[in-house]
């Protein structure tokens, strides 16, 4: 499925759960940042929108409602993602408002959330930076893998890449794919050449490319 109809269900689905100030804070506190971040992070990072929200709607510590940008929710973990940009609306916080926001997320935290802040340049100048850091988020917060093996995000990621190419695996196409060096890129190849998942499919002393095993194609992978 392509990113333009994948958002499209997306935000269909989105407003269809919502109403009232809710419903209108999400046409129109949702804009193009968030849907760039879509587009340029999290769609290349996950492949899917599964347990993301928009314009997620929590208590304010001041008794009111207040919207986050995007909330991950998924078993135990609340991950509150934040879109933050250098326009005129931020340029003209004062002292007062800045404070506020701190506080805001302060409060995000002692409800046991955890925060992630992008900023628009990155997204829109470095998104492989960004995506790297989604791809830890799940690595470290929810990589497991099936059958008890636990797998990185990252590690699936790979996976994935390889399972829809018909070309060995190259280390320098990894660490660009992953927003990585190569150094670590050839760590993780390694890592699943050890779990028997990959193989080396040229080289003996120094492997240049890897290939999916049939350990792979057997177990039914989610990734």
């Amino acid at each position: 499925m392509s990113f333009d109809l994948a958002y499209e269900v997306f935000m269909e689905m989105q407003a269809r759960t919502r109403s009232g100030e809710a419903l209108r804070r999400l046409l129109e506190g949702h804009g193009h940042a968030e849907k760039l971040f879509l587009e340029q992070v999290w769609w290349p990072a996950m492949g899917r929108f599964d347990d993301l929200q928009a314009e997620y709607e929590v208590s304010d510590f001041k008794d009111g409602v207040r919207y986050l940008d995007f909330a991950y929710v998924r078993g135990n973990y609340r991950v509150c993602i934040e879109i933050d940009g250098y326009g005129a609306q931020h340029r003209e916080l004062n002292r007062w408002q800045f404070a506020d926001q701190l506080t805001r997320q302060n409060h995000l935290v002692l409800d046991g959330w955890k925060v992630l802040r992008f900023a628009y340049d990155d997204i829109r100048e470095k998104p492989r930076r960004c995506q790297q850091l989604i791809l830890q988020m799940m690595g470290s917060w929810f990589g497991e893998g099936q059958g008890g093996m636990k797998l990185s995000l990252e590690q699936k990621e790979i996976l994935r890449i390889a399972s829809q190419s018909s070309e060995p695996l190259l280390p320098v196409a990894v660490a660009e794919r992953l927003g990585a060096s190569r150094i670590h890129a050839g760590k993780l190849l390694r890592s699943l050449v050890e779990l028997g998942l990959l193989q080396p499919a040229s080289g003996s002393r120094r492997i240049r490319s890897y290939a999916l095993t049939g350990k792979y194609g057997a177990r039914g992978w989610d990734i």
